[in-house]
């Protein structure tokens, strides 16, 4: 009964059109309606400790990263130095849009912020040379969908704040799985849309154009590399790695790439509150149906469901990547890590399911959810930003979405493919 008062009065109210936060909340005075110990006091005071968390800093502050980095033209350099790199192969935008896509995400953390910026850059120099634009989108689409599992990710901040794990260690877990999502695009892009690409003309290369690019592009890779190098070191936290991203990042656009000033800082100040206060209401939200989910023992409810397959990892695992692949279809990526992590987490931990695997196929599946129809929220940037027709999008989204899926259920399949890895990093 507790689970079906849950799960109707969550539904429910999204269904009527109510906000996430504000529904979630309201899934939390249900469940303390049924239990009979509804107290404004209990609900003021989870849903301020929700948001006061250190760790959850890292996220206004990686938002605003992403937002320097597309007006300080950051982005633009990582895709110069990529196109004067990979740029004179057959499709070699495609392989420019995978490789800039994997730096971006190294330093932002953002799907949306990321495929904002990929598509500003990148289709306009696709659409030029007679690239199918539908499926260029769809490719950056894709794409963006790494910055979610790639180091910094903001949604492994919040995986990691209501699993109470170590998100250091997350962050180093997802290095292997994201690259080999990339690896999967590229394989898609050079086979699967070969007649895609097949009128573009063919760039020459040049070493010293590549040079040159690579001397005005060296700020901007050095950004990762301060970012991730930081935090294995031990110099600074995730959360202090997002401060100092921030400040080199808007120090770089402003002294080095000069195409932005501090006269613009207000206006970026403005949007990455916005964005970064949105989701900090849903996490403030989230800790009171989390809270409650604990009190009415909906964990062990779940876990009595799923008794059949606790001997069976893999089954297990197989069955919790469908649910999570269906609820991602129909919610944002941020309110079903909030929901679903509390309700799933005990689960894992009883089956005996390495939680920072589970952590990051989870992350992994729902960065997918970003590009599944008819929530999409980076397919729907994308068509924005680019002036794609939207259907064009979905149209030219599906194999990498096909490929992407495919790698999830590989790992399930092999679950060493990340935890090896990890090991390595970390």
């Amino acid at each position: 009964m507790t689970v079906t008062i849950f799960l109707a009065s969550l539904c429910g109210a999204m269904f009527i059109g109510m906000p996430v936060a504000f529904a979630l909340l309201v899934c939390g005075v249900s469940l303390m309606l049924h239990l009979h110990s509804f107290d404004t006091q209990i609900l003021a005071q989870n849903l301020v400790s929700g948001a006061d968390n250190f760790p959850l800093m890292a996220i206004p502050f990686f938002m605003l990263t992403g937002e320097i980095m597309n007006k300080g033209g950051v982005s633009n350099q990582i895709v110069k130095v990529a196109t004067s790199m990979i740029g004179h192969v057959e499709g070699g935008l495609g392989y420019v849009a995978i490789g800039a896509a994997l730096i971006i995400a190294s330093i932002s953390g953002s799907a949306a912020a990321d495929s904002a910026a990929l598509a500003a850059v990148v289709i306009p120099m696709m659409r030029k040379s007679n690239y199918n634009v539908g499926r260029s989108a769809g490719l950056i689409a894709g794409a963006a969908c790494i910055a979610p599992i790639l180091p910094p990710a903001m949604p492994l901040v919040l995986f990691g704040v209501a699993a109470q794990l170590s998100i250091t260690k997350l962050f180093f877990t997802g290095i292997a799985p994201g690259l080999i999502m990339a690896l999967s695009l590229v394989i898609t892009w050079k086979y699967v849309a070969r007649k895609d690409f097949a009128g573009a003309p063919k760039q020459t290369f040049s070493l010293p154009v590549m040079l040159k690019s690579l001397r005005e592009a060296i700020w901007a890779l050095l950004l990762p590399v301060i970012i991730i190098g930081g935090m294995k070191t031990g110099m600074f936290t995730p959360t202090e790695a997002a401060v100092v991203a921030a400040v080199v990042a808007l120090l770089v656009s402003v002294f080095i790439y000069r195409e932005m000033k501090f006269s613009d800082l207000p206006a970026i100040l403005l949007s990455s509150a916005k964005t970064a206060s949105s989701i900090m209401l849903i996490v403030a939200a989230s800790m009171v149906s989390a809270w409650l989910i604990t009190i009415a023992d909906i964990p062990s409810q779940v876990t009595s469901m799923m008794a059949p397959f606790m001997d069976n990892k893999l089954l297990l695992m197989a069955i919790l990547m469908v649910l999570v692949f269906a609820v991602g279809t129909a919610l944002d990526l941020a309110p079903t890590v909030l929901i679903l992590t509390p309700v799933l987490m005990p689960l894992v931990k009883e089956a005996g399911i390495d939680p920072y695997y589970f952590g990051i196929m989870f992350m992994m599946n729902n960065a997918i959810g970003l590009i599944t129809p008819p929530v999409g929220t980076v397919l729907n940037v994308v068509s924005s930003v680019a002036r794609v027709n939207l259907d064009t999008v979905i149209k030219g989204m599906w194999p990498f979405l096909i490929a992407e899926t495919a790698v999830m259920f590989l790992c399930v399949l092999f679950p060493e493919l990340i935890t090896v890895p990890a090991h390595w990093f970390y």
